[in-house]
């Protein structure tokens, strides 16, 4: 097997797929090495599926107005995974809310983002003493097993090598390169010499950093839980996001004949935190291992109270999955990138995004900052 390459991402989620396939079509050569034996099985997966179009932001107008500008690009892009096929609410809910229905239509304004009174029908939907009002966006959800195939055949037609059953284990540097020790498995060790490592592994970055001796960079994780719903019939064809505050969003999955449903004090099961030179044990054990009750009675339970029709979801199985965020997003519920150039190693990046579409805006950087330009 070839042993150098100009570039070697880590991890075969969408972000890695994607920053591949950008740095071969430029022609760099580029191996990808993903621990699992699939692609796209975990975080890209296991989430609502959500193409954001800023309206999920009140609180932080940069992530919006972000996120209204990459959803027409990523729809048209992807438009063989994306699905139109059902009206988005958004529904602004009264106690504890921390935007008043005033508050929501300025924000829309502002950023650009369609928004329109709900119809009558949807309006009797909802429990008035808990929903100040409701309304028609355009939001939408992509299916994540179709994206897979779709990029899948994109990083095979730009000659990216697939390494899958295959963990980095460590990074050093080599003279004007980087030594990357990769184990596949069946045990078998081996090494690559590569100019740019780009680590886009998401909740395990920190496992890389501390296995190469490099500090470890502060993350938040959560052991969340996403349920996968059937729905009565008044609700499907329509999902809702009832917001700003510990509420909660029902809306399809493409990916299966169910509607997923998620509650922000429900889904989080507990947390912990990356601090610097404290790593925590391997968590991602954990999420094979461990056995986890699930919070859906507690999430129907709260659900119903404002649309009391919801009550009537069938539960089917719930997806669990580690969810990592940047600490400073727990302020504002933005979504920053974390973007670490040359982390100790001149070469080595650390990148992770907190939504799909972020994905642009780390292409830019790279571009921006001359990652992706051939030595003269």
């Amino acid at each position: 097997m070839k042993t150098q390459y100009d570039v070697l991402i880590v991890g075969g989620g969408f972000y890695g797929l994607y920053i591949a396939e950008h740095f071969a079509l430029l022609g760099f050569s580029v191996v990808l090495c993903e621990q699992e034996k699939d692609l796209m099985t975990r975080a890209s997966y296991v989430n609502q599926a959500r193409v954001h179009n800023g309206y999920h932001y009140p609180r932080s107008v940069l992530t919006a107005l972000r996120s209204r500008i990459s959803f027409p690009r990523f729809a048209q892009e992807f438009d063989d995974c994306i699905d139109t096929s059902f009206d988005k609410y958004y529904m602004i809910g009264k106690i504890l809310g921390k935007v008043t229905a005033q508050q929501f239509q300025a924000f829309c304004k502002r950023i650009g983002s369609p928004c329109e009174r709900a119809p009558e029908r949807i309006q009797k939907l909802t429990n008035p003493k808990l929903i100040e009002d409701s309304y028609l966006t355009t939001e939408w959800a992509f299916d994540s097993v179709i994206l897979k195939k779709l990029m899948l055949k994109r990083v095979e037609n730009a000659n990216v090598t697939l390494l899958t059953g295959t963990t980095v284990k460590k990074i050093t540097a080599f003279k004007e390169s980087l030594i990357v020790q990769v184990q596949q498995q069946e045990g078998l060790m081996q090494e690559f010499q590569v100019k740019q490592v780009f680590n886009c592994s998401y909740s395990s970055i920190n496992q890389l950093n501390q296995h190469s001796s490099l500090a470890v960079i502060p993350l938040k994780h959560e052991m969340t839980e996403m349920c996968l719903v059937d729905v009565p019939d008044e609700v499907k064809g329509n999902a809702f996001t009832i917001m700003c505050g510990p509420f909660f969003s029902v809306m399809p999955f493409p990916s299966s004949p169910y509607y997923s449903f998620s509650h922000v004090r429900y889904t989080p099961h507990y947390e912990w935190y990356d601090q610097h030179t404290k790593l925590t044990p391997d968590m991602q054990q954990s999420l094979l291992t461990e056995h986890k009750q699930s919070a859906w009675s507690k999430m129907r339970q709260d659900a119903m109270r404002y649309l009391p029709i919801l009550g009537a979801c069938d539960y089917q199985k719930s997806l669990w999955e580690i969810k990592t965020v940047l600490p400073a997003s727990e302020v504002d519920d933005s979504r920053p990138i974390l973007f670490k150039q040359d982390y100790h190693l001149k070469g080595y990046h650390c990148i992770m995004g907190g939504k799909i579409d972020n994905v642009y805006d780390v292409i830019t950087l790279i571009s921006n900052r001359g990652l992706d330009q051939h030595e003269s």
